[in-house]
């Protein structure tokens, strides 16, 4: 596995790598990113990973400081997952000037939900994505379900802007009690990591109680609210939405997602369930 700390030498070694699936990461890596890494070795010659802290998707409060820097460790992971190439760049690579071109992604699709409460988060997102789709090429992208709106976000600017890449999504990976793994769990203290579960639970509940013929929305999402605040939560939102745009449904039939966000302590969640 080669390691690149510049856009030359990586697209240098791209030029010889065949077909190429991308996996965008911030590092801290864990299972679910290690299986987006061997989903992605079973659609290309060549796996590419990235390992970049992007600042402009942080807000002024948020922990771009404090984000877990583990780059030897997930070297160390990369390679047993079979990955060829590691791009690792400093800020100084990825925007060597201030950057003054952004991808502004529709305000429909970015003030709801996570845009609701990260107002700039996609907008960060979708610049670094496409920043480094420009400077790998790859033929397949990978990005997680658990970021179902970055998800979204993403694979509508690739379509719209006929970026020759094709959009894989990979499947939420669970820790056996349902929590959905991220990077930031790391931060959950003991009794915070065993009230954790709550969460995918109470997504569960919605999700069995709307394929049950249960459609008022607003109860389940507001019951499942007041059962996060009454066990030390402070939620941010739980939506049942569609899933083709995260709007709200306008008929039962429509494929549905239920998603949330809610801070435990000072660490704050993100889960979804698909119905």
């Amino acid at each position: 596995m080669q390691i690149h700390t510049t856009i030359a030498s990586l697209r240098t070694a791209r030029a010889s790598a065949g077909k190429v699936a991308f996996v965008p990461t911030m590092g801290n890596l864990h299972d679910g990113h290690i299986t987006l890494m061997r989903q992605a070795g079973e659609r290309a010659d060549c796996v590419i990973a990235s390992i970049f802290v992007n600042r402009l998707q942080f807000g002024p409060r948020e922990d771009f400081n404090n984000y877990p820097r583990t780059l030897a460790a997930d070297c160390e992971r990369l390679e047993a997952a079979g990955v060829t190439h590691v791009f690792a760049p400093d800020e100084s690579v990825m925007y060597p000037e201030p950057q003054h071109y952004y991808i502004d992604p529709a305000p429909a699709q970015i003030s709801i939900l996570e845009g609701e409460f990260r107002p700039d988060h996609f907008r960060g997102v979708a610049t670094v994505v496409l920043k480094l789709l420009n400077i790998v090429q790859p033929d397949f992208a990978l990005f997680g379900k658990k970021d179902y709106q970055q998800l979204m976000v993403l694979s509508n600017m690739v379509r719209e802007l006929a970026i020759p890449v094709e959009v894989l999504p990979g499947e939420t990976v669970r820790a056996a009690d349902g929590l959905a793994l991220s990077s930031r769990n790391s931060y959950l203290s003991p009794e915070e990591r065993a009230e954790a579960p709550r969460l995918h639970r109470q997504l569960a509940r919605i999700r069995d109680a709307v394929r049950g013929g249960d459609h008022d929305f607003l109860k389940l999402e507001t019951e499942a609210v007041a059962e996060l605040a009454a066990h030390g939560w402070h939620p941010d939102y739980i939506a049942v939405r569609r899933r083709a745009d995260l709007q709200p449904p306008v008929q039962a039939d429509n494929p549905l997602v239920v998603l949330a966000a809610a801070k435990l302590g000072r660490t704050r969640l993100i889960d979804n369930l698909e119905i």
